[in-house]
């Protein structure tokens, strides 16, 4: 359980000269990009779709995952997978509808998606909305969660030179543009999914040594199986009460279903958003808008089909923290945050192998801050700054803007996680991310799925819709509950206790992907009867090509190989 040795720095440092090189050599081959905007923002749309894919995920498999969804796994168990598996089948959906009506239209950020479907005003909301999002929610998290895991490796006393040192190397590829982006993703997600999964391995090797059942992963994941079986159940139970004290064994259920509510989440907040996320989101559609249609549609399925993989890595090994911690081996985590378990796994792991999780650790958490950097750069240069600020700057000016955007960024996202401001820690990071995303989510997933296939979708309702949407989050989250009590038609509201700081709190909530589906709902409501007031067919309304959705024989296979795969799993772990 010791501190790294030499091979393991060997090893990270190959992984480091090898990204910063080929990144180097990406940056000089197309100079352009000093000067191009649309070079620098979107690649030119010279991605390829296997470049395209892997961007998308390594954008999007970070510290969250590594270190948010393994604390799940240890809270929840197999549950939280269905963020990485619903998040598969959105894919599918976005690459069949979503794409093309970008692409046909050449929407290329989604501020100017928001100016043409609807105004300026809408745009411009939701373009500080998205920047504010972006630094103090997802730059912020990641940059916490990555720095707190490796330092925890590292023995502890290293968190600040951690977090300037994953700031500075994402700075750094995020300045060559959106060109080197993708293609050192490639290498990133290379080196996430083998030291990964080589994680994984251990760790069930470990489970299966420590219980002396043959020291195979396999054998390791039927001790899984067997030493927790509820955690291997994607529906979890409804709690038989509402209500519970810190002493007793439902009050543990109840935590658990306020983050998962059973079946209950697939009628409401989940959908919202993985298709939020994946489908209306700067950060993630931006790799595709600069491809041609099936580019874009076979990259993004290609992410689909990894992500499928991604509860392997991120995910099992939080369960065998758990076991293994319930056994009695990983005292490190009593009392401690469930965001200490994929650390404490990586404790186990021999020499060279430390040094690779943590290259792949890194990996994650680089290519998505470089990501995140990289949108808000977009949005705040050709939304904000272009429009607003300095209407006849010429591409040099806009390119300088963007990177000054970059590192202004990530400066305040330091800032705010020197002393963690934001209590990312005492939330769960994973939790953390997912609950202050679904503030804006319902309005503005709404907003967007009516612009696109409603035509009679007016500007007015969508500004009504943004506001409400967040103004309904917020309701349902703070003050429902005080002004309609713990059990109406629409909600059932729980009561537990947890320890926080050696003191005993007592919660009331309602499971927030609940909130979400009720917001949204609502919210579309609004927006249809206002839109009713106006024409049949608002004169911003989209074109459309049916040609467009009709889909290639390889596309096929790819969609039908992803859906049968998805429904095995569910059949499985129902």
């Amino acid at each position: 359980m010791g501190s790294l040795q030499t091979i393991d720095f060997v090893v990270f440092m190959i992984y480091f000269v090898i990204v910063s090189s080929y990144g180097y050599w990406i940056y000089n081959k197309k100079k352009k990009a000093t000067t191009d905007t649309k070079d620098f923002f979107l690649a030119e749309g010279s991605l390829t779709w296997w470049a395209i894919g892997a961007s998308l995920i390594a954008s999007n498999i970070s510290a969250e995952q590594f270190i948010g969804m393994s604390g799940e796994g240890f809270f929840l168990g197999i549950a939280i997978s269905a963020y990485e598996w619903i998040a598969a089948l959105g894919l599918v959906i976005i690459a069949i509808w979503f794409i093309p009506i970008y692409l046909k239209n050449k929407i290329f950020t989604m501020p100017q998606f928001l100016t043409t479907r609807y105004n300026d005003s809408v745009a411009l909301i939701m373009a500080i909305f998205w920047l504010f999002l972006y630094i103090f929610v997802n730059l912020t998290s990641i940059l916490y969660l990555g720095a707190v895991a490796i330092n925890g490796l590292l023995g502890g006393d290293y968190l600040h030179l951690i977090m300037i040192l994953l700031m500075l190397f994402a700075v750094i590829i995020t300045l060559g543009g959106m060109k080197v982006i993708g293609y050192t993703d490639v290498i990133q997600v290379a080196v996430l999914i083998i030291g990964g999964l080589a994680t994984t391995y251990m760790a069930l090797t470990i489970v299966s040594d420590t219980f002396g059942s043959g020291g195979t992963a396999l054998a390791g994941l039927a001790d899984l199986m067997k030493q927790a079986p509820e955690h291997f159940h994607m529906i979890l139970p409804k709690p038989a009460v509402t209500s519970a004290t810190i002493d007793q064994p439902v009050n543990l259920e109840i935590q658990k279903y306020v983050v998962l509510p059973g079946i209950a989440m697939y009628f409401a907040g989940q959908w919202i958003l993985n298709l939020n996320y994946w489908g209306c989101n700067q950060y993630i559609t931006q790799r595709a808008l600069g491809a041609d249609l099936q580019t874009a549609r076979t990259g993004i399925l290609f992410a689909g089909f990894i992500k499928l993989l991604m509860p392997v890595i991120v995910m099992l090994p939080g369960i065998a923290a758990y076991v293994l911690f319930k056994n009695g081996h990983l005292p490190q985590l009593e009392g401690g945050s469930k965001d200490g378990a994929y650390s404490a796994i990586l404790g186990f792991l021999p020499a060279g192998l430390k040094g690779l999780s943590i290259a792949a650790l890194t990996a994650a958490i680089v290519a998505s801050l470089a990501g995140k950097a990289n949108s808000i750069s977009t949005i705040f240069t050709l939304d904000i700054f272009k429009k607003y600020i300095s209407k006849d700057a010429d591409e040099k000016k806009l390119v300088w803007t963007g990177r000054l955007a970059i590192v202004a960024s990530m400066f305040v996202a330091l800032l705010f996680t020197w002393k963690d401001s934001l209590g990312i820690g005492g939330e769960g990071g994973f939790t953390f991310i997912q609950k202050y995303t679904g503030f804006i989510s319902p309005g503005v997933f709404a907003m967007f799925i009516l612009g696109m296939f409603w035509k009679r979708t007016t500007g007015t309702a969508a500004l009504v819709g943004v506001v409400l949407g967040f103004l309904l989050a917020i309701f349902f989250n703070n003050y429902a509950v005080g002004i309609f009590g713990k059990e109406t038609l629409l909600y059932t509201a729980y009561e537990y206790q947890k320890m926080e700081g050696g003191i005993v709190k007592t919660i009331v909530e309602i499971p927030f992907l609940i909130n979400m589906g009720w917001s949204f709902v609502l919210t579309v409501g609004t927006m249809v009867l206002i839109s009713l007031a106006g024409p049949k067919v608002n004169p911003k309304a989209f074109e459309t090509d049916k040609s467009m959705l009709k889909l290639k024989p390889q596309t096929i296979v790819l969609i039908v190989a992803t859906l049968m795969i998805l429904a095995a799993l569910y059949v499985r772990f129902w």
